[in-house]
């Protein structure tokens, strides 16, 4: 794959990511303070918490449902046209966004919400483009690792473009809310061009004929899993890693914006901690790592950073102390999950990848959209209880990955790597 190729997928993937660093600080903003006008002034602190899990709840269940039959569909009609479809549903997302803003309707925002989220595919078909260029499996493995990389870079542009342009105190009159949507939309368009003059697909689509959608598919994709013990055994302890990093990426803002009053300058820079963190450990981290320690030892101890780095945050005195652990939380992370990736990517085989990358999505997108649900209840109950639930899952993953993996099989598979 060529320079410029791995560039573009680079700049899709920070793309796609850039809107979660941007969108969640607003987001959080715009329905937890009371002057905003997206929401009625009397609306009760509960229900705001309510509302945000709503609407962040929408987003991922909409992504659930469309990432992995939007994966699959790249193995058919190549990667090149899959991301293209996401591109433009990004396009018409931030559009409505931008509309709902002008209009102060939060149903329009979440209709908006709602199709960025079905066409947010662009990570697990980029995460599968790089498997097909990739020539072994350390260059597999470093290749996860730069997606994790354009992850990270959107997690810390999406906080700096939406601080910057929506911040008067910065930029002056010309900030505002709806400022940051403009140049989100602006960059898919960016994106859209990079894609159809940059890149070209390494992998062949599949010859078939007219490719039916049905709905029902997506949930095969899943029960696919039980035909797969590697992968099964796998997704038994990426389900509760799940539960943990989202319970608390998540509700991270929600929570010190009710605790220590932050606005969205406030949730800005922690998405930018958030990002900076995995941007230097699944840089330059990755592949040492995995040299030095088995995969299952890097699991193990990200798991145990989790349940300390949980407790430290809601124990923290001061709103700046919590920054030390959300930095921790997420460097243990940069390196834990393309590790989780190159497992799931060793345990099938090429002509699978998208699939199981649709899988790992799939996983991620259905655990964040109860989440963001349940925990909006949660947390409008007691802020500390989305935190608890951090700790409490870290260690069942914990203890489910050394029941789960005990087995040749997946030993052979989690084994550190040579060199």
């Amino acid at each position: 794959m060529s320079f410029t190729a791995k560039v573009t997928l680079l700049f899709v993937v920070f793309v796609d990511l850039l809107g979660q660093g941007l969108v969640f600080p607003i987001l959080n903003s715009l329905i937890m303070e009371p002057g905003t006008g997206l929401l009625p002034r009397d609306t009760s602190e509960a229900a705001r918490h309510f509302d945000y899990g709503l609407i962040i709840g929408v987003f991922f269940l909409c992504w659930f449902f469309g990432a992995p039959y939007i994966s699959k569909l790249s193995d058919v009609i190549g990667r090149k046209k899959a991301i293209l479809i996401c591109l433009a549903g990004a396009l018409v997302g931030y559009g409505l966004t931008i509309v709902a803003l002008y209009l102060n309707s939060f149903l329009l925002m979440i209709l908006g919400r709602a199709i960025t989220g079905l066409t947010a595919g662009n990570q697990p078909i980029a995460q599968a483009a790089m498997i097909d260029g990739s020539v072994d499996d350390e260059d597999r493995n470093r290749n996860m690792g730069y997606i994790i990389t354009g992850v990270s870079f959107g997690l810390v542009g999406g906080p700096l473009i939406g601080g910057l342009l929506s911040d008067p105190v910065l930029i002056g009159s010309i900030a505002s809310v709806k400022l940051p949507f403009y140049a989100c939309f602006v960059l898919v368009l960016i994106a859209i061009v990079l894609v159809i003059t940059s890149f070209k697909d390494q992998h062949d689509a599949e010859e078939s004929g007219t490719f039916v959608f049905r709905p029902a598919e997506i949930f095969e994709l899943l029960l696919r899993i039980g035909k797969y013990p590697l992968v099964l055994r796998l997704t038994v302890v990426f389900f509760f890693f799940h539960i943990a990093n989202l319970s608390f990426y998540i509700f991270v803002d929600n929570y010190l914006t009710s605790r220590f009053g932050y606005g969205t300058l406030g949730g800005s820079m922690v998405m930018l901690t958030i990002g900076a963190a995995l941007a230097f450990s699944s840089t330059f981290l990755v592949v040492p790592a995995q040299k030095r320690f088995s995969k299952e030892a890097i699991l193990g101890i990200t798991f145990t950073v989790w349940a300390i780095s949980a407790a430290a945050f809601v124990a923290a005195p001061a709103a700046w102390m919590t920054y030390i652990p959300i930095f921790c939380f997420y460097f243990v992370f940069g390196i834990a999950y393309p590790t989780f990736l190159g497992l799931y990517s060793a345990a099938v085989s090429d002509e699978e990848q998208g699939w199981v990358m649709g899988v790992t999505i799939a996983v991620f997108t259905l655990v964040a959209g109860v989440i963001s649900l349940l925990g909006g209840e949660l947390i409008g109950l007691d802020l500390d209880l989305p935190f608890y639930g951090v700790i409490i899952a870290a260690v069942v993953a914990l203890v489910v990955m050394f029941l789960a993996w005990n087995k040749p099989e997946i030993k052979a598979l989690t084994r550190r790597n040579a060199g």
